[in-house]
């Protein structure tokens, strides 16, 4: 997610890990060829697998420990979560859906106004990219 214009790219796996987050670093890579991309993440081991190749046009920026509320992509899951947090799903792949759905539905607008933190924007705007 783009904090600035609210342009997004995801995909969806089943679980993560190393391998997982490799095809979505690839596919993301892939998507945005022309661009240096960086992607803030949290600490999670699979940021960091020893096998991970991380694309040259990717840079990946490790927030601090315990910080969720400095992860501009855990205000788009809470906002995802209020359309589904009273809805008993009977498999993976209806939830699969739903959650498809509910992307879909995301507009630019929905996206930069909960992931546009005004120190993301700040910082963007001192190195010029916004």
């Amino acid at each position: 997610m783009e904090p600035a214009t609210g342009e997004s790219f995801f995909w969806q796996f089943s679980h993560v890990d190393t391998a997982c987050y490799q095809r979505f670093l690839d596919e993301f890579s892939k998507a945005y060829p022309d661009s240096l991309n960086l992607l803030q993440v949290d600490n999670g081991r699979f940021y960091k697998g020893k096998n991970l190749i991380v694309p040259e046009n990717i840079i990946l920026v490790f927030q601090p420990p315990y910080c969720l509320e400095l992860n501009p992509i855990e205000r788009l899951w809470e906002h995802l979560k209020a359309d589904l947090k009273w809805v008993s799903f009977k498999t993976l792949d209806q939830l699969q859906a739903k959650v498809d759905q509910l992307l879909a539905q995301l507009t630019p607008q929905v996206i930069a106004s909960l992931t546009g933190y005004p120190f993301i924007l700040n910082a963007l705007s001192v190195i010029n990219i916004i």
